[in-house]
C-alpha cells in the first residue's frame, strides 16, 4: 500500500507522539528513549518539509535515494550543498553541529539504556526548533 505523503502533518504527528512518551516518562521510564527517536523523524520530517519548500525536486522515480530518504546525521551532511530559495536556512541546519548531535536512525535497534536523557531533551529542542522553523514559512 501507498500512503499519501504529507511531510508537514506528519511532522507533527510524530512529534505530538513524542510529547506524550516524553511526558510519560515519570510513569513509564523506557519511554523516553522512544520519544527521542520520534523526536528526530519530527525533525527529519521538518526539515524535509523546508526542502520541498526551497524547491528540492524529490525523486519520484521509486528509487529510494537523496537527501529525501535520508536520516540525521546523514542528512544534515547532504544539506551542506542544497540550492533553491531556501538554500541558506538548510545550510545553517545542516552546519549546526548541536542539532541532533548523538541521534542515528540505529538507536531503534539499541536498548533504551543506550540513550542518555540530556540527548533525549536536546532532540526535543531541536525538534521543537525545526518545526517552527517550518511553520514560519
Amino acid at each position: 500500500m501507498v500512503y499519501e505523503r504529507n511531510l508537514g502533518k506528519s511532522a507533527h504527528r510524530h512529534f505530538e507522539a513524542a510529547e506524550l512518551l516524553y511526558a510519560d516518562m515519570a510513569v513509564h521510564r523506557n519511554h523516553k528513549p522512544v520519544a527521542g527517536y520520534l523526536y528526530g523523524i519530527a525533525g527529519e520530517l521538518a526539515v524535509k518539509k523546508l526542502m520541498q519548500k526551497s524547491g528540492i525536486q524529490e525523486d519520484t522515480t521509486g528509487h529510494r535515494g537523496g537527501p529525501y530518504y535520508a536520516h540525521f546525521p546523514e542528512l544534515k551532511t547532504l544539506l551542506r550543498n542544497a540550492e533553491g530559495r531556501r538554500a541558506g536556512e538548510l545550510r545553517i541546519i545542516a552546519e549546526d553541529t548541536t542539532l541532533f548531535q548523538n541521534w542515528h536512525i540505529s538507536m531503534r535497534y539499541a536498548p533504551g539504556s543506550a540513550v542518555q536523557n540530556k540527548w533525549v531533551d536536546a532532540w526535543k529542542n531541536s525538534a521543537t526548533s525545526l518545526l517552527h522553523r517550518m511553520d514560519a514559512v
